[in-house]
């Protein structure tokens, strides 16, 4: 492959995927964290500080994998696509700049707070850090979301010698689709760590580290999810009527809607032909999506013969399926395992295998709808205003494989790593902790100190 564009892409979408798995835990855990401490301080029940201590490592694990690949992310806007910057640099490079000033510096700051500081500051303090460093995971979502956004709804700015400049930032931060995206994301980061605290509490009772802390963990995660995704359906109903009224070309690829109709069948599964411009071995619902999109089974929805230019098809048609059949899945776990909960107090052998299965469920959805929103601003990089193709880099693509190479090798042998290290510290845990620092990780030395205090 010698095209640099497509190379670029590949690179930039491996960057970005595997960054935005450990977002999607520290934003979500960290409230979680601050759930625990906050019950911990209401009941003085060690179990809670129990789940506190084990699960902060993680975060701790999640957050440095995070700022890691966030940089090496950044890095490509100028190696990658120094159009992206020279055209809408006025926007992005402040927005960018305002998640770096206010979100991570906060976060950093207090992270060594939580990790550190039972024995060293008042358990107000420690608690206090705690949300500090959970706002700041949400302020930064915030802050990236709104850039992303305004890259698929810009809104706000004006062009001047080819050039954006912001006419009101209100409207680039506030932009049309923003507040729908960031409802959707930091909703996406609760399920995830939902189910991998359930996961991984699953895990640990299996093999016998049955305690107090471990149940309640594994309560947390299974309740968390299951009032979580009812209100996802809800916000990604809302954000779906967003983006047909701000890129119908994308709900079409979507849908694999290829001609503009009314009473639109909803396609469940297929398989989209783009010479025929017909979808093969359809399984559909008669006006489903229309009355999905338009709340009406007559309604007219624009198909991808009304767009001269669109994003692919198949790619957003399989992406988004993807997402909305995992999102099914937590569904059906979570008010099973409910149900278990409230009826016998416990959940069943065989669930607690399908939980731990799914631990990283939360990832393949969040992947797939990222793809399905990224790849459905396609051939735009900032929506009417830059294309991808006039965005990418000079440099030769022999430069753009090379390090695509590595890239992939090096993200390949993190993730496998850090995957690894959650299931040993679970394992570690199972085993009473032999292995660790008792005077530093243990939850019954972490509670002395703080019961003194």
């Amino acid at each position: 492959m010698d095209d640099p564009l497509i190379l670029s892409r590949i690179q930039f979408a491996a960057n970005i995927t595997f960054h935005i798995l450990f977002p999607t835990i520290t934003i979500g855990l960290a409230w979680v964290l601050l759930f625990f401490k906050l019950r911990y301080n209401a009941t003085r029940d060690a179990k809670w500080m129990g789940c506190y201590t084990f699960w902060v490592k993680i975060f701790a694990l999640s957050f440095a994998l995070g700022v890691v690949t966030g940089i090496t992310m950044s890095f490509q806007f100028g190696t990658n696509w120094p159009g992206f910057m020279n055209t809408v640099g006025n926007v992005a490079g402040p927005l960018l700049g305002y998640e770096v000033l206010t979100a991570f510096f906060l976060e950093a700051s207090f992270l060594g707070i939580m990790l550190f500081g039972t024995q060293r500051v008042s358990n107000n303090i420690h608690t206090l850090a705690t949300f500090l460093v959970a706002f700041g995971t949400s302020l930064s979502a915030f802050w990236i979301i709104a850039l992303n956004s305004w890259m698929h709804t810009p809104a706000g700015f004006e062009m001047i010698d080819g050039k954006a400049h912001v006419t009101s930032w209100l409207e680039v931060i506030f932009n049309p689709s923003m507040p729908y995206r960031l409802v959707h994301m930091l909703l996406a980061s609760g399920l995830t760590i939902a189910f991998l605290i359930a996961g991984i509490s699953a895990y640990r009772l299996r093999r016998g580290n049955d305690v107090p802390e471990v149940r309640a963990a594994l309560k947390t995660g299974i309740y968390l999810a299951a009032l979580l995704i009812p209100i996802q359906i809800f916000a990604g109903d809302a954000h779906g009527l967003n983006t047909l009224e701000h890129q119908p070309a994308k709900i079409a690829a979507m849908e694999a809607h290829w001609e503009t109709s009314g009473n639109v069948p909803l396609v469940l599964l297929g398989l989209p032909n783009k010479e025929t411009k017909s979808n093969d071995f359809a399984l559909e619902i008669p006006g489903g999506a229309s009355l999905l999109l338009t709340h009406n089974v007559s309604g007219e929805i624009k198909g991808i013969d009304a767009f001269a230019e669109h994003p692919p098809v198949a790619p957003l048609f399989f992406a988004f399926r993807i997402m909305v059949g995992v999102g099914m899945l937590m569904l059906c776990v979570s008010w099973l395992g409910s149900l278990q909960l409230w009826r016998k107090g416990r959940v069943a052998k065989p669930l607690l295998w399908g939980i731990t299965a799914m631990s990283f469920s939360g990832w393949v959805a969040v992947v797939a709808g990222w793809y399905t929103t990224e790849i459905g601003r396609q051939p735009y990089l900032v929506q009417g205003v830059l294309k991808t193709a006039d965005a990418v880099t000079t440099v030769p693509a022999s430069m753009v494989g090379l390090t695509l190479a590595g890239y992939l090798i090096l993200y390949a042998v993190l993730i496998v790593a850090y995957i690894k290290v959650v299931f040993y510290l679970a394992r570690m845990a199972c085993d009473g902790g032999k292995r660790m620092d008792e005077d530093k990780f243990s939850s019954s030395a972490v509670v002395d100190v703080v019961e003194k205090q």
